[in-house]
């Protein structure tokens, strides 16, 4: 090795050059070998990729390097999740088309991308946005209307009155919406609707299956899928106090143990009862209109305050006739779970209890605390939800909770109104379907078309892709399709008379739930997948992605390979079986005496810890240092990837990445931290470069003997290569990182005590050696590795080794040492032969300076020596 530096800049674009010419990282589908699926999240094509990007992707990256060396094909594709509002806005904020912003954007990331050494197979790449994507994606819209997922429906929607759109419920913020500001409105609109709801149970149960996912996430998706088994009740209303003389009011309940603590009835404002009552009520109209204010999202509604209105309906309680309760409006109801009524029982639930302090309704606790004294136990401003007895609750007094549900239950569903029982069981999901339909131009189009005499009629196959139209204009607010002078008006296939376009867009969530499924044949023109293809890659082995997926993203996944699977274009139920979630990159913040924030490039600090200044850089201004936070755009607090890559190079940022933290935890980016990977890229060069002078030619026989020193540097090397092997498998990056330091000190230290004609058996210790190191950082830092492998004089690629085995003799330990107690107090420590017997232990012991002072002299009376543990001297 001549250059006593690395030079990552020459280096870098050299080696990935190489690896684009002999497309070493296309995966073929007929290859024999045992297959492994490895895939990071799409990025959205917003512009550049940021310092998260390059976290994920590595991490991604060195789990693909690391199987393909252990035999596997490997599929490690990548893609562009690119339809979506972002490109409409820079549409109307810069002149320009949607595609030519979006096809510029994938550019850029592309090439930054292929600066970072990824392992990637770019012949499979797609964007969602292109026709030969979502043509198939049309495909099987139409084949889930065939079978029964799709349904068109009347729905409450977030409406933009601005932006005139819909709005997802992470859209509107504190009641406006994200973008133009305005007071969002809930409308009613017909829209488009996957039947997810069709496997709810599925869904749910699904994911005690799911062993090799965080139990975090499988709780988030068991939370939102929200199963809850309880009555419906049918309460009687007194029909003087009814509207149009209504006789009954239908409610679903978890609680009905709780019945006998009832204070009053809740209705939703959309609620039939309640715009019946509405219509005779001005003031209950404009409560109503209030209310819907706060948008359909579940934590804007749980976070308002509790508000309600009295309708004056009054409805009977089912065990005791003479008592009335007050029917209210109520802004916490949802529409969407259960009836869209419930019944208050405010000792029991935090929520009930808050609005009838608010209304001085009271209350009656009915499940007493086991060891409380039921005549003195009170509620006042904290709900009790824990276990109990029944107390105050007639015929269920001294039960416990299910005992309670089990009696409620029976005499309800005995009791009939009518022609049906009061009450019946029934098990709920808090899940609801997905609705698709967004009012945007850049998404995926509906392949739907309206006819007035035959109504909705499905778009053919042979005409699909239903491509969006070119001549488009964002002038004003609004779906440029809904007012296209041409793309809209078509003939009905059915009827050949004047008919219209559906158009909406679907929702990009649907472009994201199935690409992984694509990527196993993305040349398939003539249908969405190859079954042989798809059900031979599927599941991905290993998805890695930010834990803000953890339940949309991956719910319609799961939803979206159950409805492939139905419809004839997979095999399976569940997409990924093994999922990891990262931790984000974050940085100081940096806020000028003007309260605008600073980039980290724009900042010098001079100081250390507590003692730490900044000031704006060639200026006396001072900078005030702020907390450590997420990297965003608005906090200036990015480090841009390129600038990272320009100065030390791809292989310093993926190891800075790796190294600093445990991946599912939050890294925290800093200059010293990045300066200190780059200085141990030039230590590992140096230290191969070392190794190489000493090191054995290729050619070299194993010797049939190794001497101390010979056999000292193979142990290190053969434990680092189990332990980083081990810790791979197990996506513990930062102990990999480890290993690989104590590897690198162990072997410097070797290399330092060699002298300077070491014997034949040392020459090739070292040559293996050096071998074994160079391939376990090269997933991590592969440019170096390619570098390195090279100038050992190796003729292939490191990339293609096969990743050297274990020899497992040379990982048990020769030695054990021992800690030494003194009458039950640790004194010291002893190494011993680990061959070594009971008297050549205590041998050992009694002759060290410690035990020796501690006897003073004399014998000891006992020495007990646990093998292999402890050793205790009673003196």
């Amino acid at each position: 090795m001549t250059a006593e530096r690395y030079n990552a800049r020459v280096a870098e674009p050299r080696w990935q050059a190489v690896w684009d010419e002999r497309d070493i990282f296309a995966t073929r589908n007929d290859d024999p070998r045992p297959k492994y699926y490895v895939l990071e999240m799409f990025p959205y094509p917003s512009g550049r990729i940021h310092m998260g990007h390059v976290r994920n992707y590595t991490m991604g990256d060195v789990v693909a390097r690391y199987k393909r060396a252990r035999g596997f094909k490997v599929l490690h594709p990548m893609g562009w999740d690119a339809f979506g509002m972002p490109a409409e806005n820079a549409a109307m904020a810069n002149k320009v088309h949607p595609r030519e912003w979006t096809y510029a954007n994938i550019a850029t990331m592309k090439a930054q991308l292929k600066s970072m050494g990824l392992s990637l197979d770019w012949d499979r790449e797609v964007a969602t946005c292109d026709p030969s994507y979502y043509k198939h994606q049309q495909r099987m819209f139409l084949d889930f209307v065939k079978a029964g997922l799709v349904e068109r429906k009347q729905s409450k929607v977030n409406w933009d009155p601005v932006d005139q759109t819909v709005l997802a419920n992470e859209q509107v913020i504190d009641g406006r919406g994200w973008r133009s500001g305005a007071l969002v409105e809930q409308r009613e609109l017909v829209q488009w609707f996957f039947k997810i709801t069709k496997f709810s149970e599925e869904l749910l149960t699904a994911l005690d299956g799911l062993d090799r996912w965080p139990e975090k996430v499988r709780l988030m998706q068991k939370n939102w899928i929200g199963r809850s088994e309880g009555m419906h009740v049918r309460f009687a209303l007194d029909p003087a106090t009814t509207p149009a003389g209504e006789t009954e009011l239908e409610i679903f309940t978890t609680r009905h143990d709780t019945l006998f603590g009832a204070k009053f009835m809740g209705l939703s404002p959309d609620h039939p009862l309640a715009r019946a009552a509405a219509e005779k009520n001005p003031a209950l109209a404009a409560f109503i209109a209030e209310a819907k204010r706060i948008g359909t999202a579940q934590e804007a509604i749980d976070k308002a305050e509790k508000l309600g209105f009295d309708t004056g309906i009054r409805a009977i309680h089912p065990f005791d006739p003479t008592w009335k309760l007050p029917v209210y409006v109520a802004n916490f109801v949802l529409m969407e779970y259960g009836t869209g009524a419930i019944f208050g029982c405010p000792a029991h639930d935090q929520r009930d209890l808050d609005f009838v302090n608010k209304y001085g309704l009271g209350n009656t606790p009915v499940v007493c605390p086991e060891g409380q004294d039921p005549a003195t136990f009170t509620i006042t401003d904290q709900a009790y939800v824990g276990d109990g007895r029944m107390i105050n609750s007639a015929f269920l007094d001294g039960m416990t909770i299910p005992e309670a549900q089990e009696e409620v239950a029976k005499r309800l569903e005995r009791e009939t109104r009518g022609n049906s029982a009061v009450g019946r069981r029934e098990t709920m999901y808090r899940l609801r379907d997905w609705g698709i339909s967004r009012q945007r131009y850049w998404g995926c189009p509906i392949p739907i078309i309206h006819c007035p005499s035959c109504g909705v009629v499905p778009v053919p196959i042979a005409d699909l892709p239903v491509t969006l139209p070119d001549d488009i204009a964002f002038d004003r607010p609004g779906n440029p399709l809904d007012r296209h002078p041409t793309w809209k008006h078509v003939a009905c296939p059915q009827c050949g008379g004047k008919a219209t376009r559906e158009t909406d867009t679907m929702d990009t969530f649907v472009d994201s739930s199935w690409y992984f499924a694509r990527f196993t044949d993305p040349w398939k023109t003539d249908a969405p997948t190859d079954r042989a293809a798809v059900d031979s890659w599927l599941p991905v082995d290993q998805y890695i992605g930010g834990i803000e997926h953890a339940i949309l993203h991956l719910l319609y996944s799961r939803f979206f390979t159950r409805a492939m699977k139905a419809t004839g274009h997979a095999g399976l139920d569940e997409p990924f079986a093994g999922l990891f979630t990262q931790g984000m990159v974050v940085h100081e913040t940096y806020r000028k005496p003007d309260g605008t924030f600073a980039a980290p490039s724009e900042v010098a600090i001079v100081g250390m810890g507590d003692a730490r200044t900044a000031t704006l850089i060639g200026t006396d201004v001072p900078i005030e240092i702020g907390p450590i936070e997420k990297m965003s755009k608005s906090k200036r607090n990015t480090v841009d990837p390129d600038e990272i890559i320009g100065s030390y190079g791809a292989d310093t940022a993926r190891w800075f990445m790796l190294s600093d933290s445990p991946p599912e935890r939050d890294v925290i980016w800093t200059e010293e931290g990045a300066q200190g990977a780059a200085r141990f890229v030039q230590r590992l060069w140096r230290l191969v470069g070392d190794a190489e002078a000493v090191a054995a030619k290729g050619d070299l026989p194993r010797p049939a003997m190794f001497g101390e020193a010979s056999v000292a540097l193979r142990k290190a090397a053969h434990l680092a290569l189990s332990r980083v092997s081990d810790d791979i498998e197990k996506l513990r990056f930062n102990r990999c990182v480890a290993h690989i330091y104590e590897l690198a000190n162990a072997f410097q230290a070797s290399l330092g005590a060699a002298g300077d004609d070491p014997p034949a058996d040392y020459r090739w210790a070292v040559r293996e050696a050096t071998a074994i190191l160079i391939q376990l950082f090269h997933p991590m830092m592969p440019h170096l590795a390619e570098e390195c492998w090279s100038a050992l004089g190796h003729t292939g690629l490191v990339c293609e080794a096969g990743w050297p085995e274990v020899e497992p003799d040379l990982l048990v330990e020769d030695t054990v040492t021992l800690p030494v107690q003194i009458n039950g107090k640790k004194r010291g420590d002893v190494t011993v032969p680990r061959t070594a017997g009971k008297a050549e232990v205590e041998a050992a012991v009694l002759a060290l300076d410690a035990v020796q002072k501690a006897l003073g002299g004399a014998a000891p009376k006992k020495v007990i020596v646990v093998p292999h543990r402890i050793v205790n001297v009673v003196a």
